[in-house]
Formats: C-alpha cells, sequence, structure tokens
C-alpha cells in the first residue's frame, strides 16, 4: 500500500492488532509444556515489548466517544441526512468529536471498517456528510479510505482530494496524493491534470502550472474551457497579459470559450494599467464569446479609458451602455467627472451631466459627493447652478432641473477648516448643496 499525507492512520490501527496477537502469542509461549525452558525468555521479551507498545498505543472506548459533542458538534448531528444508514450514522459522532491531526481517528476508523464492513456507498455517504458540515477532518478520512480496499478507490477520488488539498494552498500533500495515485498505476486523466493546473495558477506558480499544461498537450489529451482558464488566469496572475491574450485568441479559433470570470480578470487587469486599447480588445473578446456585457464589465473599460485620458470615449461607453438597455452605474459616472475634474474640464463635466438628465438617469452618493467636493473647491457653487439651467433648457430638455440646496456649516478641527455638506437630491445626474 502506498501511503499518503496520514501514515500513521494504518500504522496505529496495525499496532493495535499486533499488540493483541503478541499479548496472545506471549501467553501461549509462557505456557508450561509448550516450548520448554528456551522458549520462556524469548516470551518474556516479546511480553514486555507488547506491554510497551500497548501503552504507546492510543486507547478509547468506543461507547465514550462522541457522548460529549459540543453545541455546534451536535448541531451538525442534526442536519445529517435522515436516509443516513445507521452504520454510517454511528460512525459520524465519533468523528466529529475528534479534532484535526487526532491519531485517534485512524483508530476509530479501523474499529469501524472491522465491526460494519462498509461498502464504497457507504464511505462516499460519510464523506457526503462531512464535506456538506465543512468538516476540516474531510481530507483525513479520504486520505485513510483511499486505503481501504472497501472503497475501490479510482482517480476520481484522487482528483477530489487534490482539490480539497488546492482550495488550501497546501501544494506538497497534494502532489503527495498525485504520486501515490501514479504508484498504484491509477490512469492519470485530463481531469486530473486540470486541476494541477489549476492548482499551480491559484498558487501563483507559472512555470509547473505550464509544464502541466504541456504535458496535457503532449498526452493527446482534450483541452476544455477550465484548462484553458486555468493556464490564463495563470498568466493573468504573473502578470504576463500578452501571453493570457494569445491564449484567449486560441481558444476562439478552436471553439472553445473560456468563462466569464477569466475574461472578467483579463479586461480588470488591462483596466487598472490603464491600457485602453488592451481593455477594448478584451470588451470586445467578451461580445465574441456569446456573454452579453454587464454594468461591472462596462466599468472597467471606463477606467480603462478614464486612466488613459481619453474621456471622449468613456462617455460613448455610457451612451452604448443606454443603447443596450443599461443604465451607467454611479461607479462609472464617479470615474468619468473625476476624469474630468483632473483634466479641469469643467464645461465637459457639466455637458455630461447635462445628457445625463436629459435622459433621466440620477446619481448616487458617490458622484454627488465628488462634484461638491470639486465644486466646493472652486468656489462656484451658486454658478453651476445657472449653467446647468442654461445647459438644460439649450439642450430642449423637457425636464427641469431642480437642485434642492440646504446649504453647508463649516466647522474647524486640528488640520483647519473642514467642510461638511448635508444630504440634497437633485433631479439632474448630480447633486450640489
Amino acid at each position: 500500500m502506498v501511503s499518503l499525507a496520514a501514515p500513521a492512520f494504518h500504522s496505529l490501527a496495525s499496532q493495535v492488532s499486533r499488540a493483541c496477537t503478541t499479548r496472545a502469542s506471549s501467553k501461549c509461549e509462557s505456557a508450561p509444556g509448550r516450548r520448554g525452558a528456551k522458549a520462556r525468555p524469548r516470551a518474556a521479551g516479546t511480553a514486555q515489548a507488547a506491554a510497551v507498545e500497548a501503552e504507546e498505543t492510543p486507547r478509547f472506548r468506543w461507547d465514550e466517544l462522541g457522548s460529549d459533542l459540543s453545541e455546534p458538534q451536535e448541531q451538525a448531528m442534526r442536519g445529517l441526512s435522515p436516509k443516513l444508514p445507521n452504520r454510517c450514522r454511528a460512525l459520524m459522532p465519533r468523528v466529529l468529536s475528534l479534532s484535526p491531526g487526532d491519531e485517534n481517528l485512524g483508530v476509530v476508523l479501523a474499529f469501524w471498517v472491522k465491526a460494519m464492513k462498509p461498502k464504497r456507498a457507504d464511505w462516499l455517504l460519510v464523506l457526503k456528510e462531512l464535506k456538506a458540515m465543512e468538516s476540516p477532518l474531510l481530507a483525513e478520512v479520504l486520505e485513510y479510505a483511499l486505503l481501504e480496499d472497501s472503497f475501490e478507490a479510482n482517480v476520481r477520488d484522487y482528483t477530489k482530494l487534490m482539490q480539497i488539498y488546492g482550495k488550501q494552498n497546501l501544494l506538497r500533500e497534494a502532489e503527495e496524493a498525485f504520486q501515490a495515485m501514479k504508484a498504484r498505476g491509477l490512469p492519470c486523466d485530463q481531469v486530473m491534470l486540470t486541476a494541477l493546473v489549476d492548482m499551480y495558477s491559484k498558487a501563483g506558480d507559472l512555470t509547473r502550472a505550464k509544464e502541466t499544461f504541456e504535458e496535457i498537450v503532449l498526452l493527446g489529451l482534450p483541452l476544455d474551457k477550465r484548462a484553458y482558464g486555468s493556464m490564463i488566469m495563470a498568466y493573468i496572475r504573473a502578470d504576463m497579459l500578452d501571453q493570457a491574450e494569445d491564449l484567449i485568441k486560441q481558444t476562439e479559433d478552436q471553439q472553445v470559450f473560456a468563462g466569464k470570470e477569466v475574461y472578467k480578470a483579463l479586461l480588470r487587469a488591462y483596466s487598472y494599467k490603464g491600457d485602453s486599447e488592451g481593455a477594448q480588445r478584451v470588451f470586445d473578446a467578451v461580445q465574441f464569446a456569446g456573454t452579453v456585457p454587464d454594468t461591472k464589465l462596462c466599468a472597467l473599460l471606463v477606467n480603462a479609458y478614464c486612466l488613459s485620458n481619453r474621456i471622449d470615449e468613456a462617455v460613448c461607453v455610457t451612451r452604448n451602455m443606454r443603447s443596450a438597455g443599461l443604465e451607467p452605474c454611479d461607479k462609472c459616472v464617479a470615474l468619468i467627472l473625476s476624469a474630468y475634474e483632473k483634466a479641469n474640464r469643467l464645461e465637459g463635466a457639466l455637458e455630461f451631466l447635462a445628457e445625463l438628465e436629459e435622459n433621466g438617469i440620477v446619481i448616487g452618493q458617490e458622484p454627488s459627493q465628488l462634484l461638491a467636493a470639486w465644486f466646493g473647491r472652486l468656489g462656484v457653487v451658486h454658478e453651476v447652478e445657472q449653467v446647468l439651467e442654461e445647459v438644460s433648457k439649450s439642450s430642449k430638455s423637457k425636464q427641469s432641473v431642480s437642485v434642492l440646496k440646504e446649504g453647508t456649516k463649516s466647522r474647524k478641527s486640528k488640520d483647519g477648516v473642514k467642510k461638511e455638506w448635508r444630504k440634497g437630491r437633485t433631479k439632474i445626474t448630480c447633486t450640489i448643496m
């Protein structure tokens, strides 16, 4: 048998068995008339070794385990499936009473296997319940099960164990499980290798992710959207956006499109770098893949244009959003207004606000506070009100520009004079107070 990350499980069970066998054999050897005087010294030595081994072996009583569960553990027991067989239900409180790394777990499982003689279906039910209650012992129980003949382990069982380790970022344990599977002669399929690529990708190990990805190709195994997506994410995490985009183009040529979250991650990376051209290419690729962009994707594109000081293109994105039936979110409006402020283009900001008002869009707190701070620094609160009215009239908007101004108050702080703007509301896209 090939041992996994917790080989002590079976060794403990074997110690219990050997201790019982040794104690029984020592009694037979020390009995008179069996082996004579020559056998007695060996029997005495064996009995002494058995006593030492028995002291080292953890002792427990099956009936006592699980009798003093905590309230969360009791609640977990009450949440067990009513269809769970009694042989499985008998094991659950004993397992729940143990802590991760408790060496008694192997002895408990060995006792359960010997007494109940479970089949694979029983093991799977126990593992399913442990997963449902998010037990930290799930991996340890699965490790033990993989070495039991009654479990009839296959490749997919090892894949599940590796995925558990991958989520916990335990690469060494996952690799040990992979090597144990190969040592047992089980075939390595595409699902297993894809899980490895995903694990290395999330761990930021680009080199090993590429090696495993290339191994899938060399073995002639099919590459699905999950394999491509994991490798693309590995490039993104390594800040190799060009390679990630090239791999996306490769998937498009093969009509295998990565998930929406992969496109969003690449778009976010280009957006935060202020690469508007790269962001636009990815945005177009999202639509080519058959995904309808939402407000979050549009906001990332707007951010890319604003950071690259292409405000007119950012405004054009909001117009396209309205044409597609999407209302520009407060984040989009705030980004554009912030870009106008940095470029010192007050007139452009006012035209943008009037355009939004004409389309019946009312902005929220974030852009309102941004505008209030900007106009307050300029000292043109009243002038802006008049300009907005004129712009609204010139655009022949039927809606009136109503500005509810509740005034301001100021107070002194340690840092100097600090202005506090009370909440106000306007019918247009900004709130001026």
